[in-house]
Order: structure tokens, then C-alpha cells, then sequence
């Protein structure tokens, strides 16, 4: 019984995501790094995105190296920007990722 209902919690909390509509799609990191959740996701990323002008949230980390927040917003040409944001949501800075092809 215990596990069935794990289960279903799992199953409702998966289901009461994706009708949430969420527009943000975030990749976790290759570390162990922790990813922004919650109403700090919603605000890291509206921030992020007014910063480079549009674009995807496709990454995101808390207690980043460099800023508090990290988020990584990706535009249609494939191009990439971090956006290191402090406590207050506020953006201290940003750099583009020149990721070479190898060709």
C-alpha cells in the first residue's frame, strides 16, 4: 500500500506540472550543483529573460561560482547566455557561451 501511494503522489505532482503549462524547460547541470525551484525559478527566469531580450531558460543553478543565481537562456539561433543574478533577482552580470564546433 505504502508504495502505491507514493506512486500516485508522484504520478499527481507530474500531472499537476505539465498542467501548469510551464514554459521553461531547464537542464540539469552535469555536476552536483542544484537547480532553482519554486516561485525562485519563476523570478530568476522572468529576470534572465528581460536581460537578454527572449529566449529559452534551458539551465539553471543556485550558489553558482560567480552570482547566487545562474540561469542559462538559449535563443532560436542556438545561441547561448548566462545570466548571473544576486539574491535580489537583480542581474550583476552576463556572458555568452562561444562553444566551439570542433570544425
Amino acid at each position: 500500500m505504502r508504495k502505491r501511494t507514493k506512486v500516485m503522489i508522484v504520478g499527481a505532482s507530474v500531472l499537476a506540472l505539465g498542467a501548469g503549462g510551464a514554459s521553461y524547460a531547464v537542464a540539469t547541470s552535469e555536476d552536483n550543483s542544484q537547480t532553482i525551484s519554486g516561485p525562485a525559478l519563476d523570478r530568476a527566469s522572468a529576470a534572465a529573460l528581460a536581460h537578454t531580450g527572449g529566449g529559452k531558460v534551458t539551465g539553471t543553478e543556485v550558489g553558482d561560482e560567480e552570482s547566487y543565481y545562474e540561469v542559462e537562456v538559449t535563443q532560436a539561433d542556438g545561441s547561448q547566455t548566462d545570466v548571473q543574478l544576486d539574491r535580489g533577482f537583480d542581474v550583476v552580470s552576463s556572458s555568452a557561451d562561444h562553444e566551439d564546433s570542433g570544425s
